[in-house]
């Protein structure tokens, strides 16, 4: 009996299990195509990711930028946040998808 990787949720379980204790996958089945269906939707997730981040980024210079000169008060703030996070999550988030790359199928 050894320790394996669940094919959907990636937490280690026995290798003589019927099903994932942690998501109730059954492993009795074609297991390959459950680990080729996870890696992909969780690419997704983490394009979707990518695209929210960025949007709050471009939506943070926006705000900022609007009538044609920089914000004032609490637009500001709201602007800065928003660029800040938005930038932030966009870079993190894209480390993230290099990472899940390298593991790739």
């Amino acid at each position: 009996m050894a320790l394996v990787a669940c094919p959907k949720c990636q937490k280690r379980i026995s290798s003589l299990a019927k099903q994932c204790e942690h998501c109730k996958t059954d492993l009795s089945g074609n297991t390959e195509s459950l680990t080729i269906i996870s890696h992909i939707e969780r690419s997704n997730s983490l394009m979707t990711q990518s695209f929210i981040f960025l949007t709050l980024f471009i939506a943070g210079v926006v705000v900022w930028f609007w009538g044609g000169e920089p914000a004032q008060g609490l637009t500001s703030y709201i602007a800065i946040a928003s660029f800040v996070i938005g930038f932030t999550g966009y870079l993190v988030t894209r480390v993230r998808i290099v990472l899940h790359k390298r593991k790739s199928v």
